[in-house]
C-alpha cells in the first residue's frame, strides 16, 4: 500500500518559505517526495532554506512585483516543464484601527497579500488548465474569517484571500484545479516573536496572545504545513473551496 500523502514526483513552489511557515511548508511537501521551488525575497534566508530541504532550489521572488512571477514561472516552466502544487504564503501585517491606518499602509498590504497571489497564480493558472491538474493553496489567517481589534488592514486583505480561494475553486473546479486556504490562528513563528520582544513585558504579551486559542498555546509553523500537505496531496482530491481553521480553538467561542 502506497503511503499517504505521498507527493513524489510532484512540483512545488512556495512563497514566503525563508522562514516560519513558508520554512515549515517547504521542508513538509519536500518530505513527502516534492521538489520544492523556496521562493522568497530574502535571498541569504531563503537559499539556506532550499539547501536543507531534501530536493529543492531557491528562487529570488518579491510577488508585489509582476515582472518578477512572470520571471519565476518562466524559470519553473524551463527548469520542469510545469508546477504541480502552488502554495502562496507571501504576506505581511500591520497594527491598526482606520484611525491608524492610511490608504498607504492599505495598498501597501494589499500589493503583496492580495495583488501579488493575484498575479503569481495567473501566470501558472493557464499551465494547470491545459494539463487539467493544479493544486493552489493560500495561506489566509483566522483574521480572514472573523475580524480581529486593531487588524483593519490586514484583516481586510485576508477576508479577500478567503473570497479569491472560493472563485477560483468555483470557475476551475472543472478545469481539474483544486483551490483551498488555509487560516491559521496565532503561530509562533520568528516574525511572532520578534514582534512580541517588542512590548514592554513580552512575557504577558506571550501569555495573553497564547490565551487567544482555546487550547491555551499558538500553534507552530509544522502543525500549519501539516494542514498544507493533506490539502496537497490526493487524498484531498474531493476538498475544494474551503477555508481550513487551524486556529487551536481561536473561533470556538466567537
Amino acid at each position: 500500500m502506497c503511503p499517504m500523502f505521498d507527493l513524489t514526483g510532484k512540483i512545488a513552489l512556495v512563497t514566503g518559505a525563508a522562514s516560519g511557515i513558508g520554512e515549515a511548508v517547504a521542508h513538509t511537501l519536500s518530505g513527502a517526495g516534492a521538489f520544492v521551488y523556496v521562493a522568497d525575497i530574502d535571498e541569504e534566508k531563503g537559499r539556506l532554506v532550499a539547501g536543507a530541504v531534501d530536493n529543492g532550489e531557491f528562487i529570488k521572488l518579491n510577488v508585489a512585483q509582476r515582472s518578477d512571477c512572470i520571471s519565476a514561472a518562466a524559470h519553473v516552466n524551463l527548469r520542469h516543464g510545469r508546477l504541480d502544487i502552488l502554495v502562496n504564503n507571501a504576506g505581511i501585517g500591520h497594527v491598526g484601527t482606520i484611525l491608524e491606518t492610511t490608504g498607504e499602509d492599505l495598498d501597501r498590504l494589499f500589493a503583496v497579500n492580495v495583488h501579488g497571489m493575484f498575479e503569481l497564480t495567473k501566470v501558472f493558472i493557464e499551465g494547470m488548465i491545459e494539463r487539467k491538474y493544479g493544486v493552489i493553496i493560500n495561506i489566509a489567517s483566522i483574521g480572514g474569517i472573523l475580524a480581529i481589534r486593531e487588524r483593519l488592514a490586514y484583516c481586510t486583505t485576508k477576508f479577500a484571500v478567503v473570497g479569491f480561494t472560493k472563485c477560483l475553486a468555483l470557475d476551475h473546479a472543472l478545469d481539474g484545479i483544486r483551490a483551498n486556504c488555509v487560516c491559521p490562528g496565532r503561530v509562533e513563528t520568528p516574525f511572532v516573536k520578534s514582534r512580541l520582544a517588542e512590548y514592554a513585558d513580552p512575557e504577558k504579551a506571550y501569555r495573553e496572545m497564547s490565551s487567544t486559542q482555546a487550547i491555551g498555546r499558538m500553534g507552530t509553523p509544522s502543525e500549519i504545513a501539516a494542514s498544507v500537505l493533506y490539502l496537497a496531496s490526493d487524498e484531498a482530491a474531493f476538498v475544494t473551496g474551503t477555508a481550513l481553521e487551524i486556529d487551536g480553538g481561536f473561533s470556538v467561542g466567537k
